[in-house]
């Protein structure tokens, strides 16, 4: 067959080849990184190899290059390979790193949060019972109410709602259960009583807060909070929990831990509030912005989209029962004014100022992370 009588359909039978060929590609690549997991295990080396990672980047792009493919989509294509590579390999540490028969109860383990502990322990070789009136998942033991259990597990998990969080720690503290307790709300404010409650009653007590959301499946580059309220035992034992996965461990206060969080939730909630909300008051349709948006509007536009898709029940608590919550809308609105009045005014100078020192900061941070990583 000549390069003239090629027909658009043999092209689109050779495309359909190399699709194959590619799934089947990959599908051998899942199956070696099992394999890799199962050394890295048994010889005790680390899940993630940065540098490792950089060089066969590097080595792609440069192969990429030769080919005339562009660097960058090889590169996105090899990112994507390597999370589900470490998405593989750090499920299989977790299930290797579970041992024994041991238990956990999940109170409100019916929600989304409360589901996403409820496979994480199971994964770990744990029988896990959930405590909620909401309908479970087959195959998942669950009772109405968690008091009607006999509380003797290893760990219990409170996945419940702020608002109603408080009141249980207190009940538990009342009935002193042996295993390691912690609650994963977002702001530890609203739980003090609750949590010193149960420390003050010798329960083994802690606090934890995952910075991610239950669609989360791999934890690289993850940061999971614990706070310390004393209890070395409890602390240690809910770090055990993620030891196997790759997640970046934080520890802290609690006051420490909801005066960070009224920035790093309060203030980014805010502020796309605030963005959407100007959006949707500005009498400008959706449709005829989308035609003339930036890179940097749809950008913005794409978080604030998600903001917007949250629960607004669990949003107002996050900026109404944080202790230290007006401290971050302040900063914000004093932000904004100082943007008004340099624009206003025209101060170029001050204008220029606020950009210099937000990319001061801002390189600061990323030196960090980049450091980290």
């Amino acid at each position: 067959m000549t390069r003239d009588t090629v027909t658009l359909e043999d092209l689109r039978r050779r495309m359909n080849d190399l699709d194959r060929q590619l799934i089947q590609l990959v599908a051998e690549r899942k199956v070696l990184s099992e394999e890799v997991a199962r050394v890295k295990r048994a010889t005790g080396k680390p899940t993630r190899d940065y540098e490792r990672e950089r060089e066969v980047i590097m080595g792609v792009r440069a192969a990429a290059a030769e080919r005339g493919v562009s660097g960058e989509l090889a590169e996105q294509l090899l990112r994507l390979l390597i999370r589900s590579s470490l998405t593989t390999q750090e499920q299989a540490s977790v299930i290797a790193h579970g041992a024994g028969s041991r238990r956990a109860l999940v109170i409100g383990g019916a929600g989304k949060m409360g589901a996403w502990f409820v496979n994480f322990l199971a994964s770990q070789g744990f029988t896990v019972e959930v405590a909620d009136p909401a309908p479970v998942a087959a195959g998942v033991t669950r009772v109405d109410d968690w008091r009607r259990t006999d509380l003797k597990h290893d760990y219990i998990v409170l996945a419940t709602p702020l608002g109603i969080t408080d009141a249980i720690l207190r009940d538990l503290a009342l009935r002193r259960p042996p295993g390691v307790i912690f609650d994963v709300g977002s702001l530890k404010s609203p739980l003090r009583a609750g949590l010193l409650a149960l420390k003050s009653h010798g329960c083994r007590v802690t606090s934890v807060h995952p910075m991610f959301g239950p669609d989360t499946e791999l934890l690289s580059g993850r940061h999971v909070v614990f706070v310390d309220l004393g209890n070395a035992a409890a602390l240690e034992g809910a770090r055990a929990l993620f030891a196997p996965t790759m997640a970046e461990q934080v520890v802290m206060s609690l006051d420490d831990h909801d005066r960070l969080i009224a920035y790093v939730l309060g203030l980014s909630h805010a502020l796309n509030i605030a963005f959407f909300t100007a959006l949707a008051d500005s009498g400008e349709a959706a449709p005829r912005l989308a035609r003339m948006s930036s890179t940097t509007f749809d950008a913005q536009l794409d978080v604030a989209t998600r903001v917007a898709q949250e629960s607004p029940e669990l949003y107002y608590e996050i900026q109404s029962l944080n202790d230290y919550g007006a401290e971050s809308l302040e900063a914000l609105s004093q932000a904004v004014e100082r943007l008004r009045t340099a624009v206003l005014s025209q101060d170029h100078h001050a204008f220029v100022a606020l950009m210099s020192r937000g990319r001061d900061y801002l390189q600061d941070r990323r030196s960090v992370t980049e450091h980290r990583a």
